[in-house]
């Protein structure tokens, strides 16, 4: 149940995470888009997940 809780917390704190970025990038037209993969992927990979998902949307992919 512990790590059910765990998860959980960080997908939401990467929703959060990936919302306050969007905030901030608007400016600069390089927002990665809320959904289900991408809180996923912040929610798992923390930081590092948010950086891969910025590079992979300036270099187009």
């Amino acid at each position: 149940m512990k790590l059910c809780l765990k998860y959980f917390k960080r997908f939401i704190l990467g929703g959060f995470l990936l919302y306050a970025y969007n905030l901030i990038a608007v400016t600069f037209n390089i927002t990665v888009p809320i959904n289900l993969f991408t809180i996923t992927t912040i929610g798992l990979l923390d930081f590092p997940g948010l950086l891969a998902l910025v590079v992979l949307k300036i270099v187009g992919l």
